[in-house]
């Protein structure tokens, strides 16, 4: 039994920030919106969630791709993009993976 950690999303923090700010809410307002009732939430979380210092749990993951009307896989898997628009009019609008030969195509998310 190993305490080795799982691998993380890399573009996680990357995503979470590109949903706030298409939704256009600062990081109080997130709160709000995410409506998580799981544990206190507060903006100071949404800021090392958006930095990478700390992970959000599954919970929270789902009420972010709710609000941005994802599915949740398009939040978690590094090599799926971000709609342009959020939130998406449909759940798989706009969703696209990243090609082999474009690993670097991270910016396309941020306005």
């Amino acid at each position: 039994m190993g305490s080795s950690s799982r691998p993380k999303p890399r573009r996680l923090p990357e995503k979470l920030r590109a949903i706030r700010v298409a939704l256009e809410l600062s990081q109080e307002q997130m709160v709000r919106k995410l409506s998580y009732d799981e544990s206190p939430l507060y903006a100071a979380q949404i800021s090392q969630f958006e930095q990478g210092k700390r992970e959000p749990p599954l919970a929270l993951l789902l009420a972010y791709a709710r609000v941005a009307n994802l599915y949740v896989e398009v939040v978690i898997d590094d090599t799926l993009d971000l709609p342009s628009t959020l939130p998406a009019n449909l759940k798989s609008e706009g969703v696209r993976r990243q090609t082999q030969a474009d690993p670097k195509r991270r910016k396309s998310s941020n306005r």
